[in-house]
């Protein structure tokens, strides 16, 4: 019995996930740390440059390239 609820549970999640429509369009995903930064903080550029330096230094940390 309890195998057959998580079969059935398992695959009502899976056809959830798939008919679930992604949200990003790809140019909300092409923002630059500048431009998220703006649309974050627009009013106060304290604010967006400290969010800016940290937005580009997550992106280094994150695409920084493998030594051979």
């Amino acid at each position: 019995m309890l195998k057959k609820m998580l079969f059935a549970f398992l695959a009502t999640a899976l056809v959830a996930a798939v008919a679930l429509p992604v949200q990003f369009t790809p140019a909300e995903a092409a923002l630059t740390c500048k431009e998220a930064a703006k649309v974050k903080f627009p009013a106060d550029t304290k604010e967006r440059h400290a969010y800016k330096k940290g937005c580009k230094a997550a992106w280094k940390a994150a695409n920084k390239p493998a030594k051979a």
